[in-house]
């Protein structure tokens, strides 16, 4: 019954389950979702830096890509916060990945070309679930600059 118990509760990694690609692939995109719409203006060129995040991150196709954005989409509507995507992605990736998530979120960010006071709390707090700390946040934050 204990054994039981302990199987119930493990992470998937630890009971033997691989971890579904897709449904991680769909919490970090709803991560960037929710960010384009921090600002209530979500924008076109967000949207598409999302699809280029996922296809370069998640090493998919485009079409792929636009599915995986459509489910996030969805999931994004209906959700009540951050943590149900941030605890999924804490459980499955290291830090080194999740700092590359951070970045692509920046991206998304940088996108429109300003950076909503909104948008960057938001980040903030994304990082701060994603157990990133300062340096982390702000390195991802660089990276993303430097890459527009």
């Amino acid at each position: 019954m204990i054994e039981r118990l302990k199987q119930l509760f493990s992470p998937a990694e630890e009971s033997g389950e691989a971890p579904d690609p897709h449904s991680l692939a769909v919490a970090a995109t709803a991560l960037m979702v929710l960010l384009s719409r921090a600002d209530n203006n979500e924008d076109d060129r967000e949207l598409q830096t999302i699809v280029d995040c996922a296809v370069e991150a998640h090493e998919v196709s485009r079409e792929e890509a636009q599915e995986i954005l459509q489910d996030a989409l969805s999931h994004a509507d209906g959700a009540t916060s951050l943590y149900e995507f941030t605890e999924q992605i804490n459980e499955q990736l290291d830090q080194a990945t999740k700092q590359s998530l951070l970045e692509s979120i920046w991206r998304v960010a940088f996108a429109d070309g300003r950076i909503d006071k909104y948008e960057e709390h938001l980040i903030r707090r994304m990082a701060d679930l994603l157990h990133l700390n300062h340096r982390e946040y702000m390195q991802a934050r660089y990276r993303a600059e430097a890459a527009d």
